[in-house]
């Protein structure tokens, strides 16, 4: 017990030092660029968060991040960079759009079946890639990054041909039946655009949590990732660990591009690939790759999404500082392991002082 609470601490206060060096680092930003942090930070939070509206569109922005930070935070456990959350995520939104656009049903049923087929697709799209790797070692940086691609281009040809809207780049719009958005909980914040999406999250960290610490599915996924080979002699069969891994990052991911496309937004567009699936690397690595840091980094990062517009209406400081402060937030949380031998070294110290 005392080692588990020891390493949730120290996750903890490394993922508060890498958003306090963050922070810090935008606050030299903008003194440089001759404004006042202070004011900036005030009105760039409070956009995110002084009412009950604008905490309800930063819980909708935070909602898909939340997913493809758990697609992204699941592979590395496997030792695996799925760079392809994006395109798990638009095909996985593209066929649940697809579905709520053909089927007519009751809304729960026709939710129930378009989340089953968005993380089929999803997963389904993320196998390939999953198997090239368990079985010709193609790496998978390339073949998703080559994925998300023919997603893209899957998407764009679909979407105007069979599902075209009032533009030639975007659908219809789904209809109140296959929408994640709910009148009630809407009105309960104020008339914010956040859905039930953000249940299906929390369950999903929840799930992702539970399978990767209680499992033994996780175990052997964990044990694939810190060395294949090792796992191998233990008699894992490593080839299914990986492709297995992939499957349930791209669900994650297909998951995610359902309460986007018609959760977060009401229909689809073609000619962009998601931001948020290449943003769930950033919420990966700033929640220590775990589902509960990806569930504190995404809220975080939705508040800043969130807020960087009204700090920028407020105020002189360009959105730009804002996006400024959210690239050095990932950088220092793709070296964290500097903060983390710092910490392991001041601890150190106290140690010798303490038996000194």
């Amino acid at each position: 017990m005392t080692k588990f609470n020891i390493k949730i601490n120290k996750d903890a206060l490394i993922l508060l030092l890498t958003i306090l060096l963050g922070l810090l680092a935008g606050a030299l930003f903008m003194l440089a660029a001759g404004h006042d942090p202070l004011l900036g930070y005030e009105f760039l939070f409070r956009g995110g968060l002084m009412s009950l509206e604008r905490i309800g569109n930063t819980l909708a922005t935070a909602t898909p991040l939340i997913f493809t930070g758990l697609s992204v935070a699941f592979a590395f456990k496997t030792g695996l960079f799925n760079i392809g959350a994006a395109g798990q995520m638009l095909f996985g939104g593209f066929c649940a759009t697809a579905i709520g656009l053909t089927l007519e049903l009751p809304k729960p049923m026709l939710l129930t079946v378009m989340a089953i087929t968005a993380m089929v697709s999803g997963a389904l799209w993320a196998a390939l890639p999953g198997w090239f790797k368990a079985r010709f070692n193609v790496h998978e940086v390339v073949s998703t990054i080559m994925f998300n691609w023919i997603a893209y281009w899957i998407v764009y040809y679909f979407v105007p041909s069979y599902f075209k809207g009032a533009f030639e780049t975007e659908s219809r719009n789904i209809p109140i039946e296959a929408s994640l958005r709910s009148e009630g909980l809407s009105q309960l914040f104020n008339g914010s655009y956040i859905n039930i999406g953000l249940f299906l999250a929390v369950v999903a960290v929840l799930v992702s949590a539970f399978i990767l610490q209680r499992t033994t599915l996780g175990f052997e996924l964990k044990a694939v990732g810190f060395n294949r080979y090792a796992a191998e002699y233990a008699g894992i069969n490593a080839s299914r660990s990986i492709v297995l891994s992939m499957m349930i990052a791209g669900a994650l991911a297909g998951l995610g591009g359902m309460t986007l496309y018609s959760g977060y937004a009401t229909n689809i567009q073609i000619g962009v690939l998601p931001s948020q699936g290449i943003d769930g690397i950033a919420v990966s690595l700033l929640g220590a790759n775990s589902p509960w840091g990806v569930l504190a980094a995404a809220l975080f990062f939705g508040v800043l999404y969130s807020g960087k517009g009204f700090m920028n209406a407020m105020t002189s400081i360009p959105p730009e500082i804002a996006d400024t402060i959210i690239a050095t937030i990932i950088y220092f949380a793709a070296t964290n392991v500097l903060i983390c031998k710092l910490l392991d070294k001041i601890k150190s110290k106290d140690r010798n002082k303490g038996g000194n």
